[in-house]
C-alpha cells in the first residue's frame, strides 16, 4: 500500500490507517508489533535497467520506453563552493530528486515490494515503510513479523536498495498486555538484531509503545516554545500585524500538522499544548497572564485547539463520506442502511463497530461514525448532495449549540463565521 506523492493521499491519512489498525489489534486484546524500515539513500539507488523493466511489464510501449531511457542515459552532476566549479561525475543510478518524474518513477520502482509483506500488514510512503502484524499471542506475533521482515529484505536485495540497520527499528505496542523481560529479536538476513524502541517517529508524528502521545506532545511543546521564546525576546522589532502573521506562519502550522492523529491523547497531555497556544497569543495581543483563555481567543478572533483540531476532524469525516480520501480510510465507514421506516432513518448515518475496550473507541472507524452520527443529530442530512444548501446553515446552529459557552467572548462567533465559509469551500473543493 503506497501512499508517497499521490493525490488525495497524506502523512496524515497514512498514519491514521495504520494508528486504526493498531488499536483495532489492542482491543481485541492482541499482541502488535512493528518493524520501521530504514533504506539507505533510496532515492539514489534506483536501478535503472530494473526500473525500464518494471516499465515495460505495466506496458508502456517501445517508444516511451526509449524515451525514459534516454531520460535516465548522460547525466552528470557537479559541486559548487565558493565559486569553485568541481568536475563532472556521471549518474549511473538513482532518479532525479526535484523533478516531476522522480517521485512517480520511485514509486513505480518500489511498489511491488508489498506483495512480499505475506500475512504482515505494511504502508509505504516513499522510501518509508512500516510493517506490522498482531495476534493473541506474542510468539506468532514475532514469528510472523520475522517471516514477513525477511520476505521484504529478499525483494529489497532484489530491487538493489540497502537496508539502514542502524535506523530501523522494532517495536512493541504494549497498552493493554504486559510486555515481557525478554522479547526475541527480530534479525536482519545478515545476522543483525534490530532494536526494540518505545519512541519512533513515523512521517512526522512520534508513535510511543503506549500510543499515549506523551513523546509527540513534548516535542511539540518544546519547539513551540523555543519559536515563542525568540518572538518574545524581540517582540520590539514587530507590529502587531507583523506578530499575528508570525504566529500563523510559525506556530500554528505545528500544533495543526497531525492534530487528528494525536486528537486522542489524554486531557492532561493536550492542556500543555493549549498552554502554549495561549502564550503564542498573549505574544500577539500584549495581554497579561491573568487573562482568561476564552478572552484571549476573542481578542485575537482565534478559536481553541479542540475546537480548531475538531474542524480539521469534521473534514476529515465529510472527504470520506465522498470518497474524497484513500480507499483504506473510506472502505473503514459504511452508511448504514434503515431496519425500519422512521423520520430519523431518512437521514445519513453510518454503522457503529462494536468494541471491547477503549481503545476500541479511540479507533479511526469507530470515532469517525461515532462522531458524524452526533453531528447528524443536529444537522439531519438525507443526502450528501445537500451538503452544499444545507451543511453550512445547520453547522451554524451546531456550532452555537454544542461548542459555544456563555461567556467564552466574539471570538466563537468569529470562528462560527469561519466554519461557515470552511464547510462551503470543503463541498465545493470535493465535489
Amino acid at each position: 500500500m503506497q501512499s508517497g506523492f499521490r493525490a488525495g493521499h497524506a502523512c496524515t491519512s497514512a498514519t491514521l490507517n495504520v494508528l486504526n489498525d493498531i488499536l483495532t489489534a489492542i482491543d481485541k486484546k492482541h499482541y502488535c508489533a512493528a518493524v520501521f524500515i530504514d533504506l539507505a539513500k533510496a532515492f539514489d539507488s534506483v536501478n535503472h535497467h530494473i526500473l525500464i523493466g518494471r516499465l515495460d511489464s505495466l506496458g508502456f510501449s517501445n517508444d516511451c520506453l526509449a524515451w525514459f531511457t534516454n531520460y535516465f542515459s548522460d547525466r552528470v552532476q557537479c559541486v559548487k563552493s565558493e565559486g569553485l566549479l568541481s568536475g563532472p561525475l556521471a549518474v549511473s543510478m538513482g532518479v532525479p530528486q526535484g523533478s516531476i518524474l522522480g517521485p512517480t518513477l520511485f514509486s513505480i520502482y518500489i511498489n511491488d515490494v508489498a506483495l512480499a509483506a505475506g500475512e504482515s500488514l505494511i504502508h509505504l510512503y516513499a522510501d518509508d515503510t512500516i510493517l506490522y502484524t498482531s495476534g493473541p499471542t506474542l510468539d506468532t506475533v514475532l514469528t510472523t513479523l520475522q517471516a514477513s521482515f525477511n520476505a521484504i529484505q529478499l525483494s529489497f536485495r532484489g530491487l538493489q536498495l540497502l537496508l539502514n540497520t542502524s535506523k530501523t527499528k522494532c517495536m512493541l505496542f504494549n497498552r493493554s498486555l504486559p510486555a515481557p523481560a525478554r522479547l526475541s529479536n527480530i534479525t536482519t538476513l545478515d545476522g543483525s538484531d534490530l532494536e526494540y524502541v518505545d519512541n519512533y517517529k513515523y512521517l512526522g508524528v512520534w508513535l510511543d509503545c503506549k500510543l499515549s502521545f506523551q513523546t509527540h506532545i513534548k516535542h511539540l511543546q518544546s519547539k513551540v516554545k523555543s519559536r515563542i521564546g525568540f518572538l518574545f525576546r524581540n517582540k520590539a522589532s514587530f507590529t502587531h500585524a507583523a506578530k499575528h502573521t508570525l504566529v500563523k506562519l510559525t506556530i500554528l502550522p505545528i500544533l495543526d500538522f497531525g492534530d487528528v492523529i494525536y486528537k486522542i491523547a489524554s486531557n492532561t497531555l493536550l492542556n500543555k499544548l493549549d498552554a502554549v497556544y495561549h502564550s503564542a497569543i498573549r505574544f500577539v495581543t500584549k495581554a497579561p497572564y491573568t487573562t482568561h483563555h476564552c478572552d484571549l481567543y476573542a481578542l485575537v478572533g482565534w478559536p481553541s485547539l479542540h475546537t480548531h483540531c475538531q474542524t480539521h476532524w469534521l473534514h476529515v469525516i465529510y472527504k470520506t463520506l465522498l470518497g474524497k480520501v484513500p480507499p483504506y480510510l473510506s472502505s473503514l465507514v459504511t452508511i448504514a442502511s434503515p431496519t425500519c421506516s422512521t423520520r430519523s432513518s431518512r437521514y445519513i448515518s453510518l454503522v457503529t463497530p462494536k468494541t471491547n475496550y477503549l481503545f476500541g473507541l479511540l479507533s479511526f472507524q469507530f470515532s469517525a461514525a461515532n462522531d458524524w452520527n452526533e453531528l447528524q443529530k443536529s444537522l439531519k442530512l438525507e443526502t450528501l448532495i445537500s451538503l452544499s444548501v444545507t451543511l453550512w446553515s445547520k453547522y451554524f446552529v451546531f456550532f452555537f449549540m454544542y461548542w459555544v459557552r456563555p461567556g467564552c467572548g466574539m471570538g466563537f462567533l468569529y470562528y462560527g463565521v469561519f466554519c461557515l465559509g470552511v464547510l462551503v469551500y470543503m463541498y465545493w473543493d470535493c465535489s
